[in-house]
């Protein structure tokens, strides 16, 4: 089942992830140590993971690249402008990732409502998105929790 479900993220996130742009996330740190690229293959593979356990039929493809775009802002948000990253992150990261990689509305959407609740207008419209929004708490609590360990 792993080998199988491994050889499948790889043909779902393939063309994400060699993609010069998306290189650039390589760039800059997310949580602790881990950058937003590392960050972003975290959720794509734990969306993807979450998916299969609890066995819901969803789009896997929209599903893995909102995933690994959820974060595609190229900056460093531990230095940039006003403290409310969090609030404005979403949608610059739908608009730049649409903007290079040519969205559906479904991935724009996921993409949008990663941050829910702390974006309180764009809740999750999709399992799709749900389940995102779940994988990227899950991967941003172990990466913090880890990164204040060492």
């Amino acid at each position: 089942m792993k080998k199988n479900l491994d050889q499948e993220f790889e043909k779902l996130v393939a063309e994400l992830k060699e993609d010069e742009q998306a290189l650039k996330m390589k760039n800059f740190i997310q949580h602790g140590s881990v950058t937003t690229y590392d960050h972003c293959l975290s959720v794509a593979r734990k969306s993807l993971e979450l998916a299969r356990a609890w066995r819901l039929r969803v789009d896997e493809r929209a599903l893995v690249r909102a995933a690994f775009l959820h974060d595609f802002y190229l900056y460093d948000w531990h230095k940039k402008g006003d403290h409310l990253h969090g609030y404005h992150h979403p949608k610059i990261a739908s608009e730049l990732a649409d903007l290079h990689f040519h969205l559906s509305k479904k991935e724009k959407q996921i993409i949008r409502s990663h941050m829910w609740p702390l974006t309180l207008f764009h809740a999750p419209a999709s399992k799709e998105a749900a389940i995102v929004c779940i994988a990227d708490k899950l991967c941003s609590a172990k990466e913090t929790v880890s990164g204040r360990r060492k």
